[in-house]
């Protein structure tokens, strides 16, 4: 059977360019529509949708309400779909704190042009966080006899070491480096919130998210977080204990030496579909940082992340991956333990303690 959608959006133009765009998909059926959070919340209690898409700015009630409302009543899988602007990344980041388990961006200029190109992808990754739900919740209704969409390295692989973290290998000159994808704006802070708040080491944070939100996601995270996190410049020298969130839509380089890091900045070029890039982040701090280096892989789809694991193994350094229990995807982290670069995988509520046991 397919899985099944629920459409809110208070725009009927924008209703029916989704629904055009997953009816293009056999996978998927779109069981109804709402046009306010209202609708939104007593329409998923009735037609127990599989997956949500849902806006964020609607009259009677807003798409953050109906989000908290409706993981109260009956939870389900919500995807926002969200405007690339800084009102509409705060907006994102609410909802997703209030429950939604990840964001897609429509351009606020033109949306049905933005579907129209990225349709398909929006298509994988409604099946994906649907199937996701589906198998932590052992249902058999509908969607259950749909393909999988579990990567091929979904089962946990074998890893060069064990699910237990080694502790005492990184110095106060050394460097972390994070990579997230889908899922990554929950896991960020659920590992910065488990470090000391002396942490000595400087982390760069490579999260997929669109220029307009890593700003705002920065500055969330360092309302909330022990250590100062800060989105970062060209040229930023790294300081001890500061966490830097590479922009969206660059790239990010560690260049400098041990112990005297910098962050350079640079567009990405066509054929470059991950941006930032976390292989990039990681290859280039195992040029720096050598064996002083701890690259962690976090929730996301895809694979990237993997070929960078491989140059940090090569310097000596430490690639730690999030387990698939946890993982709002299982994509990235999969993806380097597939290949066998993974010296820990751990539990996402693990992984913040563990950084903080690094140090020597």
């Amino acid at each position: 059977m397919p899985i099944r959608l629920l459409i809110v959006d208070d725009s009927l133009f924008f209703r029916r360019a989704l629904r055009e765009v997953f009816s293009s998909d056999p996978r998927l059926e779109v069981v109804g529509e709402a046009s306010n959070g209202r609708q939104a919340v007593l329409k998923a209690c009735e037609l127990k949708p599989d997956i949500i898409t849902m806006d964020v700015e609607m009259p009677i009630m807003d798409g953050i309400s109906a989000v908290r409302r409706i993981t109260d009543r009956c939870p389900t899988p919500i995807l926002m779909l969200s405007a690339l602007t800084k009102a509409g990344a705060e907006a994102t980041l609410d909802a997703l704190d209030a429950g939604a388990v990840d964001f897609f961006p429509k351009n606020g200029d033109d949306p049905e042009d933005t579907l129209a190109r990225s349709g398909r992808r929006l298509c994988s990754r409604v099946r994906m966080l649907a199937l996701r739900s589906q198998r932590e919740s052992g249902s058999g209704g509908a969607g259950a006899g749909a393909r999988s969409e579990t990567p091929p390295a979904a089962s946990e692989p074998r890893q060069r070491g064990g699910r237990s973290a080694p502790s005492g290998f990184l110095s106060r000159q050394g460097l972390v480096v994070i990579g997230a994808s889908t899922g990554g704006p929950a896991a960020v802070p659920a590992v910065l919130g488990k470090l000391p708040t002396d942490f000595p080491v400087p982390i760069v944070i490579a999260q997929h998210m669109p220029g307009a939100f890593t700003g705002p996601f920065a500055q969330r995270l360092n309302d909330s977080m022990p250590i100062r996190v800060i989105e970062a410049s060209d040229g930023e020298v790294l300081r001890p204990g500061t966490a830097y969130v590479i922009p969206g839509g660059k790239h990010g380089e560690l260049a400098g030496r041990h112990g005297a890091y910098k962050l350079n900045l640079r567009a990405p070029v066509a054929d470059e579909h991950y941006r930032p890039s976390v292989s990039l982040a990681f290859s280039s701090a195992a040029r720096v940082a050598g064996d002083d280096l701890l690259a962690v892989v976090l929730t996301g789809m895809g694979d990237d992340g993997a070929e960078g694991a491989r140059q940090v193994t090569a310097a000596r350094g430490h690639v730690w991956a999030q387990d698939q229990a946890t993982s709002v995807i299982y994509g990235m982290p999969a993806a380097v333990a597939k290949a066998n670069l993974a010296e820990s995988i751990l539990p996402l509520g693990q992984i913040g303690a563990a950084i903080g046991g690094a140090l020597r």
